[in-house]
């Protein structure tokens, strides 16, 4: 199926399996960034099976998640009832999500990717949710990806640039725009060799 056709549809087919097609455990570079940070409200668009809002919950933070699939919300709660935390998640999408201005501490895009035609906008209206001093973690498949096997959209208007995101985040300090090749190992469906961009970067105080 094509995910543009319905991807609603798509997604709820993806996450029909009993086993987690991202894995379990958080995204490396999200858990790392995060880590860092003293616990607060954090939002996670696109969160699929919750692997990284049920990490976040258990470090503290009051978590936000949402996505459009309701296959993958209800693998998130049961992960999240798991390990005895619990997760705010939500079934929408992105144009449906009323952000709160200057409410979360800190937004996590892992692997949210959206298309071309919607992301500029998205992205900065996503910005406005940050508190002042709020932090930005973003890991995400770079215009190359297109040519590998690990995962990620086979459609190139749904893959990132570093030029481009850092003009979709310029209202940000950015603390780390990088771009590296890497290896992925997070569930069945990444895996091996990929390009990634990885982005922390900070709202003003």
């Amino acid at each position: 199926m094509n995910p543009f056709d319905n991807p609603k549809q798509f997604w709820n087919e993806k996450y029909a399996t009993g086993s987690f097609i991202y894995g379990e455990r958080p995204n490396k570079y999200f858990k790392d960034q995060l880590d860092k940070l003293k616990p607060g409200r954090l939002l996670l668009p696109a969160e699929g099976e919750g692997r990284n809002a049920v990490y976040a919950a258990c470090c503290g933070w009051e978590v936000d998640a949402f996505d459009i699939s309701s296959a993958g919300r209800q693998k998130a709660l049961k992960l999240s009832e798991r390990h005895g935390v619990s997760i705010r998640y939500m079934n929408t999408g992105y144009n449906e999500f009323v952000i709160i201005p200057e409410f979360y501490n800190a937004i996590g895009l892992i692997y949210a990717h959206m298309h071309e035609d919607a992301r500029r906008e998205m992205h900065r209206k996503l910005v406005t949710g940050l508190r002042p001093g709020g932090t930005l973690i973003l890991e995400a498949f770079a215009n190359e990806q297109i040519h590998y096997e690990s995962g990620g959209p086979k459609d190139e208007a749904m893959l990132y640039s570093r030029e481009e995101l850092a003009e979709d985040f310029e209202a940000l300090r950015l603390l780390t725009l990088d771009k590296c090749e890497t290896t992925i190992d997070e569930g069945p469906h990444h895996q091996g060799r990929a390009v990634v961009i990885r982005i922390t970067a900070r709202i003003q105080e």
